[in-house]
């Protein structure tokens, strides 16, 4: 009983300390209203590498026991790569790789089921001490068919998934936790690599979050320093001619380029830390890469190109307040840069000649998923100065402040820039941005 008191109170801890680092509560109950909307077990599929469970258990475990106190159930799968390299070479059997997937021959797969299957208890059980019911699934979700590559062995090619097994685990209350390992229609036991196994499994559900755990926190740009967002439309070609650009993080990323491929545009794959799941889920900012395919941006310089009536909608939902009736009529757009489902767009307008950003949205739901930052990115490339206004309170001031060359606060406003070099143009711009009237009621 002590040592269940114990553990109970270190979850309890552990939830405490997770929630404060989230520190805004406002964008919690936003990401917990939209888990819950999503279904239980259409919440998360998470990843977990089997480095993660030699390295980061507790961490793992203390997150995934975070979210089972709030109700969420995540569809657990892991590797187990480091440890079957491990038991491989104590049995004296050596390791091979042919394009980055395991050749398993009869004694291989011998030694990864009993591998697979030790990991898997490691994990529960783990979870288990910190009162989270688990149920471990080695083996009845993925059928596969022997791959036709003869040298691979006993790999598998996923071809179905049952999800029951999934969904009886989450109606009794329990995390289920999965084993990349299939079944072919005779029978057959099969090695599938758990990276693919978890596309497959992602696009067979279509959750609202697939996430990677990996000990890195996310994909490491030319710098080693972690990329925070990729837009596979306006991103991939790009960073797949990178010559630092190694090749596991290639493969990763053309793994998640086929999931989102087979998903809705409003899907995204995140990699991060064990210890950074909370954030990474429950915060607009996240913590490791966020991965998604994103929307093409449409530049319009006039109004008549422009779908007005979902463009007011998504106005006046971001900002909770009414446009002009005579918005469209009375405003001489310069140039206008929208996403082509109307989930985030800039306004430009001219004032006195110089370059005014008199909107910038993002849609609530799309918050989160880089979709400003991409925006941002081309207003950028396209103006190379640029001036306009918020309110002391507006919640992305941050993000503003960061981006913009100066700042002067003035008449109830802040008034931003970025692009100018003399004092004159400064002070005209505030001026002018100052005494614009508005046009949200």
């Amino acid at each position: 009983m002590k040592n269940e008191n114990q553990s109970e109170t270190k979850v309890k801890e552990t939830i405490v300390q997770l929630l404060s680092n989230l520190a805004n509560p406002k964008e919690f109950n936003q990401y917990m209203t939209r888990f819950v909307e999503a279904g239980q077990s259409r919440f998360a599929v998470i990843k977990v590498g089997g480095a993660v469970l030699d390295s980061d258990l507790e961490s793992l475990c203390s997150s995934l026991a975070f979210l089972e106190r709030i109700g969420l159930f995540p569809i657990v799968v892991h590797g187990a790569g480091p440890q079957l390299n491990r038991n491989l070479e104590s049995a004296g059997i050596e390791s091979q790789f042919i394009d980055g997937q395991r050749v398993t021959s009869k004694e291989v797969l011998k030694i990864a089921k009993k591998t697979f299957i030790e990991q898997n208890m490691k994990l529960a059980n783990r979870l288990q001490t910190m009162g989270v019911k688990t149920a471990s699934i080695t083996s009845g979700v993925f059928t596969a068919e022997q791959t036709s590559q003869s040298d691979l062995g006993y790999v598998g090619e996923v071809t179905s998934i049952d999800l029951e097994p999934i969904n009886i685990a989450i109606a009794a209350g329990s995390v289920p936790i999965l084993s990349s390992l299939a079944e072919s229609e005779s029978g057959q036991m099969l090695n599938v690599n758990a990276d693919i196994a978890t596309n497959q499994l992602s696009i067979a559900l279509n959750p609202y979050k697939i996430i990677f755990l990996t000990s890195t926190g996310g994909l490491l740009g030319k710098d080693g320093k972690i990329i925070s967002s990729l837009n596979l439309i306006t991103d991939y070609d790009s960073i797949m001619k990178e010559d630092w650009l190694h090749g596991g993080m290639k493969l990763k990323i053309q793994q998640v380029a086929e999931i989102l491929s087979q998903l809705p545009s409003t899907s995204s794959v995140s990699i991060t830390k064990p210890s950074h799941l909370a954030k990474e889920l429950f915060t607009h900012k996240g913590s490791g890469t966020l991965i998604r395919k994103g929307e093409s941006i449409m530049c319009h310089d006039n109004v008549e190109t422009i779908k007005t009536s979902k463009l007011k909608n998504l106005i006046e939902k971001s900002f909770n307040k009414i446009l002009d009736e005579n918005y469209f009529e009375s405003t001489i757009i310069h140039c206008a840069y929208i996403t082509y489902c109307y989930r985030a767009a800039a306004i430009v307008t001219l004032i006195n000649g110089i370059p005014y950003l008199d909107k910038f949205v993002v849609a609530d739901e799309a918050k989160g998923e880089g979709l400003g930052k991409v925006l941002w990115e081309k207003l950028r490339e396209e103006n190379s100065r640029l001036h306009w206004r918020a309110r002391p309170e507006n919640t992305i001031n941050g993000f503003y402040f960061k981006n913009a060359d100066g700042c002067i606060k003035t008449g109830g406003w802040n008034v931003f820039w970025y692009g100018f070099d003399s004092f004159e143009q400064i002070g005209q711009c505030v001026e002018q941005a100052s005494k614009k009237i508005t046009t949200l009621t």
